[in-house]
């Protein structure tokens, strides 16, 4: 798996909310930037720090160190900057790594790329929750490929070496010939593109293909940044995080300091099986080790085949480096877990989702009706903490188990099938006290859920304000490729209409906490604050009336 997804093939229109790999995480924290004095020297050393990553090509770092620079200071247009331009190398660095980005480029003549990319344009004119400018994304397109002849991997592929030396007047000549174009429309688009390839394969004998590639992935890539090209590995990967299944190991990967790190092993996976913990640091992968490819690299290393072997170097912090060797297969990752009873005594019950898919409204019935049966009477503390999102469906149907009647969410965007307003039904209703516990990865369908917990007045929210993430993507496939895109297509509010876009929910009770338990853990001891917070409440508001649905 790649850092923070989930990795089917199911050719239809999701509306996901899930936060991915390097989306910015600043938007929690905003209110509280916004009161708080700036201090140009600390701006000037985070850019000063950023920029030595940048020029030792450690992109992936880089655009962590942004990404950790802009939550301390959002609205820091310096820093967004820098954070943009890591990102677009990140981008090129991660796509020439994917071998199924190199297989579908491979497979495409100039005139169905050039189509790709028309139809890349028509499903932002037809689906981007804002009107689409044309000549704005032809010179994103252009900005992309300029960033893409300055990248090995690009070169290496595309760029014979007796030509390398015509890059940059090929660049020089880019910027005049998207400069001096009028695009009016998505035809003027395609034709600016054409033009562009063919400058490229003249001054530089670039294939063409190569630079339509760019184009398209600038185009959608820019939007914001939940919206993306994906490659056909991507596509399939975020399939299998809606269905709930991967073929893999069966980790959570997050990228700290330039280490790759696992931060959560899936119970039952074959990393579970073979001994890796949570905490332990990848150091190698097939003797490749991180630090000579890039945590990107290294990530992708982790996919293969189904029965396929992997050989894992990995080390606990402070302990000597060991070998494991792994066997991909596939994993069904659950999205309730931790699920116990936390006070018998009360019948106070605590259970743990961790994202939004297909299976999350069947996985909690199990949940719920497992805990009844253990005697929950008295509460629920439900744990939405590190809960990145998912599907908007799956996120409303789990509102619906807690709310009989009222507005669950609304939804509003440019085209008429985006507005829309989701509302309770009585049937099946769960009326047990809640206690829902946030923080700051809580994000997009964890803040429905929570947003519409505090609105109705259902239960109490504690823990830090959640990640601020108000907008729905749509996933579509590209017919002219095995290839798709994620857009985002419209924003989401509160029952009460509040919106949650950079704002986030608050929690009723704000408690800190210095790190979220390993893979869900219950620490009785209270070394969980937000947790014992939270029971103490539950233990405050227990009732023992029959909480089963009516």
């Amino acid at each position: 798996m790649r850092p923070r997804v989930l990795p089917s093939r199911v050719f239809a229109r999701f509306a996901i909310l899930a936060i991915l790999p390097f989306l910015l995480a600043w938007t929690a924290a905003w209110a509280a930037a916004q009161e708080s004095p700036v201090d140009p020297a600390e701006i000037g050393e985070l850019l000063r720090q950023g920029r030595r990553l940048e020029v030792e090509n450690r992109w992936d770092e880089a655009l962590a160190h942004y990404e950790k620079a802009i939550r301390r200071f959002p609205g820091q247009a310096s820093l967004e900057r820098r954070f943009d331009f890591s990102r677009m190398h990140y981008d090129v660095r991660r796509r020439y790594a994917d071998a199924s980005f190199a297989e579908t480029m491979d497979g495409l003549a100039l005139p169905a790329a050039l189509d790709l990319y028309d139809e890349v344009l028509l499903k932002i004119q037809s689906h981007y929750v804002e009107a689409p400018h044309w000549k704005e994304l032809v010179e994103q397109g252009a900005n992309t490929l300029d960033i893409a002849l300055v990248e090995d991997a690009f070169l290496r592929r595309n760029v014979a070496a007796d030509k390398l030396g015509a890059v940059g007047a090929f660049r020089q000549a880019l910027r005049r010939e998207i400069g001096e174009r009028v695009i009016r429309t998505r035809e003027d688009a395609r034709e600016a593109v054409r033009a562009a390839g063919d400058l490229g394969q003249r001054v530089l004998g670039l294939a063409p293909v190569a630079a339509v590639f760019e184009f398209a992935c600038g185009a959608a890539n820019s939007l914001d940044v939940y919206s993306a090209y994906l490659t056909a590995d991507q596509l399939n990967e975020i399939y299998s995080q809606i269905e709930g299944n991967f073929v893999g190991l069966g980790i959570e990967l997050k990228l700290e300091d330039g280490r790759l790190v696992i931060l959560r092993v899936i119970p039952g996976s074959p990393a579970e099986e073979v001994g890796i913990h949570p905490r332990d640091e990848i150091l190698a992968v097939d003797g490749r080790t991180v630090s000579e490819t890039s945590t990107a690299e290294a990530a992708n290393l982790l996919q293969g085949e189904s029965g396929s072997f992997v050989e894992l170097s990995l080390a606990a912090r402070g302990e000597a480096p060991r070998l494991l060797r792994v066997q991909r297969r596939r994993v069904d990752v659950p999205s309730v877990d931790g699920v116990r009873m936390i006070d018998t005594q009360q019948g106070i019950g605590y259970l743990r989702l961790t994202c939004f898919q297909k299976t999350t409204c069947r996985d909690l019935d199990d949940a719920l009706w497992r805990l009844n049966r253990e005697g929950m009477r008295g509460g629920l503390i439900m744990d939405l903490r590190g809960n990145p999102g998912g599907l908007l469906v799956s996120a409303v149907e789990v509102v619906d188990k807690f709310l009989d009647h009222g507005v669950i969410v609304s939804t509003r965007g440019r085209s008429l099938q985006e507005i829309f307003t989701y509302s309770a039904h009585a049937a099946g209703t769960w009326r047990m006290p809640l206690v829902v516990l946030i923080d700051q990865e809580s994000a997009s369908a964890a803040e429905i859920f929570a947003g519409a917990i505090q609105d109705h007045r259902r239960g109490t929210l504690v823990g830090q304000q959640s990640y601020g993430k108000g907008s729905v993507q749509g996933i579509f496939p590209l017919h002219a490729s095995l290839a798709g895109m994620r857009l985002t297509t419209a924003k989401f509010y509160s029952p009460n209409s509040r919106p949650y876009s950079v704002v986030g929910v608050k929690p009723d009770i704000e408690v800190h906490q210095a790190a979220r338990p390993v893979n869900g853990a219950i620490d009785p001891a209270g070394e969980d604050p937000v947790l014992a917070a939270a029971l103490q409440i539950a233990r405050q508001t227990a009732v023992r009336p029959a909480t089963t649905p009516r």
